[in-house]
């Protein structure tokens, strides 16, 4: 496996743990112990959308980085829309049963997600 594949593949895996991780943290501890205060009721609810929206682009935002293709940002800006698009599209209609009920806190939270996983891309590709 060459090596630019192989830390594609470890960065990927260490981000989908990251992401189980955060949203098993965010079921049995935030959501039990502080799902009932108001404002964070919402915060709670839409963590995992804002989670899964910025960790699944950032893994896909990690291949770009490492290999550099040519239309770099274009690729990495169709992606953290279609990312955007499939999360709100499963609001609407859940497809892997994650939603139970549309809410428009958590569309505004994927697309804040995925917005934060372009910006630092773009932090990094001016870094680099």
């Amino acid at each position: 496996m060459k090596k630019s594949k192989k830390k594609i593949l470890i960065i990927n895996i260490i981000l989908f743990a990251i992401l189980f991780g955060s949203i098993s943290f965010n079921k049995e501890i935030l959501r039990p112990n502080y799902g009932h205060l108001p404002f964070l009721d919402i915060f709670i609810g839409s963590l995992p959308n804002f989670i899964a929206a910025f960790i699944i682009s950032l893994a896909f935002i990690n291949g770009v980085l490492i290999r550099k293709p040519k239309n770099g940002d274009l690729i990495v800006y169709a992606i953290a829309f279609l990312v955007f698009l499939i999360l709100t599209i499963e609001e609407f209609l859940p497809l892997w049963g994650a939603s139970t009920q549309y809410d428009n806190y958590d569309i505004i939270a994927s697309g804040l997600g995925s917005l934060l996983a372009v910006f630092i891309y773009k932090t990094i590709d001016l870094k680099i």
